[in-house]
């Protein structure tokens, strides 16, 4: 039987991934999933598919989580088909409000995430600041050009689902600067496989590499490893700032964003609104942490 709550948490997964800016991880973390989804991606191993292909099925199932990853994956998977499109026109015709209600979103995935530090010390001060840096530094990064071949998508699916599963780097934005954002987008609305199949191969590449790291990172040096990713969510506000001006240029008779400048708001009633939507935004990842501790 599907766990509708399990689902759902990978729907909003799904959801923030679509958007430049948001990290699946983040709202991994925030839901208290992140470590039970890192582990069982570590479990897929040499060892799993040998059960697999020995037909050893339960056996496989346990030792990977199973139940757990198909249910969370398929809600990720629905939402990022169904959403990818009502969320694109969102981005492009309200994207001061999309990205103020995400801004809210982060500005508490910062405490939410920066909570589970057992013991603050200088080092783990020091593992916010280089978090923070990185994730401010790929900001200013300048988008490169789309390209469409298969390495070069491969490429694309490795680096965009390590982003995804860290929190506070965004997988949607990843590929923005990699500069195959809009070419992605297009290809899940209409099921584009030559474009989905070598990013879906660089996708679980980059899982099964990543989930290994972050698995032996948690065990050994957890309070570094959650301070270094509180920098990631903290300094990916400066990426999801609502009142930023994108530069576009015309590549190929298709508008493509370039960089940005960032802003100060002015106070009027569109302020307002976004300050209306950043508190809902905060208050809406509140309530999911409450909602996550009292499940447990």
């Amino acid at each position: 039987m599907i766990n509708f709550k399990l689902f759902l948490k990978g729907a909003a997964m799904g959801a923030a991934n679509v958007i430049p800016g948001v990290s699946g991880g983040t709202v991994a973390f925030i839901t208290g999933i992140y470590e039970r989804l890192i582990h069982a991606l570590k479990n897929i191993d040499f060892e799993a598919l040998r059960l697999f292909f020995t037909c050893r099925f339960r056996e496989f199932a346990s030792k990977v989580d199973f139940h757990f990853l198909v249910v969370l994956f398929l809600g990720v998977f629905v939402s990022i088909l169904s959403l990818a499109k009502l969320l694109e026109i969102a981005f492009s015709r309200y994207e001061n409000l999309t990205l103020s209600f995400f801004f809210g979103l982060i500005i508490a995935s910062v405490l939410a995430v920066s909570r589970q530090i057992s013991r603050v010390s200088l080092p783990v001060i020091l593992f916010f600041i280089l978090g923070s840096a990185i994730a401010i530094g790929i900001a200013f990064l300048p988008p490169a050009q789309p390209n469409e071949s298969f390495i070069y998508l491969v490429v694309c699916g490795v680096v965009a689902v390590c982003s995804m599963i860290l929190p506070g780097l965004s997988g949607s934005y990843i590929l923005l600067l990699m500069g195959n954002y809009l070419l992605v987008l297009k290809a899940i609305s209409s099921l584009d496989l030559g474009i989905l199949a070598p990013l879906a191969i660089g996708c679980v590449v980059g899982l099964v590499v990543l989930s290994h790291l972050l698995s032996f990172l948690f065990s050994k040096f957890k309070d570094a490893t959650v301070a270094v990713l509180s920098g990631f969510v903290a300094g990916s506000l400066l990426i999801i700032w609502p009142w930023k001006t994108t530069l576009t240029e015309i590549f190929a008779g298709e508008e493509k964003a370039i960089g940005y400048v960032w802003n100060f708001p002015e106070p009027n009633m569109q302020f307002l609104y976004s300050c209306m939507f950043i508190i809902f935004g905060f208050l809406l990842v509140f309530w999911m942490e409450q909602k996550s501790s009292t499940d447990k």
